[in-house]
């Protein structure tokens, strides 16, 4: 097991692609309700059902990644998510285009699967870095989609977002069949009742899942408040932005985002608390700089930068925290983790719409700032109450990994010779 520069790349531009698809729609959705012939709240339902798909696969899907040969389970979702492209592209009426939508949103999470497989095929004190790159497309996917998508359908209309998805997706399958190894699942033992037992079950054995689940909901909530309030602020005085104006906005949130690989080093070099207690903080101070927006551009351009690279610099530490609890159940801690961050960010992005009608950006600026100080507390208290076992989670932690290490050269080692080998033996034949 290896992991170059260019499976890397590969990886990083998969989960991209297969997240962006349940962001493609949200800019359109005024251009879809009138071709289609649905209404504004019939055409947000697109939203909803993307979230809630979403949210089945994170649950049912994710898992089986550690029952499961992994390479043949991504490969699987990403073909089943371009077959579910193809169908919302030739949608002839919005109910079709509804459930084509949520199951889209159902089998994109193996953009998930794609993540945990990055952490294990990389070297232990590597990982950090090898996940905060896959991190960083994941989130230039989420942030960019809606640029791109505005882009797509004044070329060609709204279905073209869809075909062009629709194929990017298929190429992603094919390139991961061929460059991915074969990874097989450390759970064949359960059966997937047992499995999806097991992943529920995590959350009770493993504290530093529940403390960073915790954090990262609240990191998420915050970061979903600020995306779902942007456009109501920028279609009004003093911005009064077009969409397309406000779709080029998460070229500012990219910014952020790819900052993420350094906090992967950071975390790398053993400083993993640091990195996630300042994350915290930054996330509280973005949000002065997002309430100072609401009359000056600059100021909520800072804002939604720093917001973006502390959220990021949460979720990277975080992950690289929980990724070497248990290297054999790496796919239901994610499970875990994610569906407690979707959980997370949909509360946010519901309290975002109440709190905007009774408190305009001010009231929504207060919303924000109390979900990012939630997670200043929740990592403050896992540091006071969990100590002992967290200074000697960091210790096993580094010995793992230096374990992990030489195995994982072992391992290629091993594989090297086997190649080598076998072309002698080619040689002599």
């Amino acid at each position: 097991m290896t992991m170059n520069r260019g499976l890397l790349l590969l990886m990083s531009v998969a989960t991209g692609l297969a997240v962006a698809g349940n962001y493609f729609a949200q800019p359109l959705l005024d251009l879809i309700g009138r071709e289609l012939g649905v209404g504004p709240s019939a055409a947000a339902l697109m939203v909803t059902a993307a979230q809630a798909g979403y949210a089945l696969g994170l649950i049912l899907l994710v898992p089986l990644g550690d029952l499961m040969e992994r390479r043949r389970l991504a490969v699987a979702l990403y073909l089943a998510t371009a077959a579910f492209l193809l169908v919302s592209a030739a949608a002839p009426n919005g109910t079709v285009l509804l459930i084509s939508t949520a199951l889209t949103a159902l089998t994109s999470v193996g953009a998930q699967v794609v993540v945990p497989f990055a952490a294990t095929l990389a070297d232990p004190a590597e990982r950090g870095r090898v996940v905060g790159t896959v991190m960083t497309g994941l989130m230039l996917g989420l942030l960019l989609a809606r640029t791109a998508s505005g882009a797509l359908s004044e070329l060609g209309g709204w279905r073209t977002v869809y075909w062009v998805n629709a194929l990017l997706m298929v190429a992603m399958a094919v390139l991961l069949r061929i460059f991915l190894p074969r990874l097989g699942g450390d759970g064949q033992r359960l059966s997937y009742a047992g499995l999806l037992r097991s992943t529920v079950a995590m959350f009770r054995h493993e504290v530093l899942l529940r403390w960073r689940a915790g954090i990262g909901a609240l990191s998420l909530a915050s970061f979903s408040v600020l995306w779902t309030a942007l456009t109501f602020l920028l279609v009004q005085p003093p911005y009064e932005w077009s969409e397309s104006a406000i779709g080029l906005f998460g070229l500012a949130g990219a910014v952020g985002a790819l900052t993420a690989t350094v906090a992967g080093r950071l975390a790398d070099r053993g400083h993993v608390q640091l990195v996630t207690g300042a994350g915290t903080v930054l996330l509280v101070a973005s949000w002065a700089a997002i309430a100072a927006g609401a009359h000056s551009l600059l100021w909520l351009l800072a804002g939604v930068i720093v917001l973006d690279l502390a959220h990021q610099a949460v979720l990277n530490s975080s992950q690289n925290v929980l990724y070497a609890l248990r290297p054999e159940a790496r796919n239901r801690i994610n499970s875990a983790f994610m569906t407690a961050l979707f959980l997370g960010g949909a509360v946010g992005s519901g309290l975002t719409s109440v709190v905007w009608v009774f408190g305009g950006w001010a009231g929504v600026c207060v919303l924000g700032a109390t979900f990012s100080a939630g997670t200043v507390v929740l990592w403050v208290l896992e540091r006071v109450t969990s100590r002992p076992a967290v200074h000697k989670g960091t210790t096993d932690l580094h010995h793992q990994k230096e374990n992990e290490s030489v195995a994982h050269r072992t391992d290629h080692r091993r594989h090297r010779n086997r190649v080598h080998r076998a072309d002698e033996g080619a040689g002599r034949g």
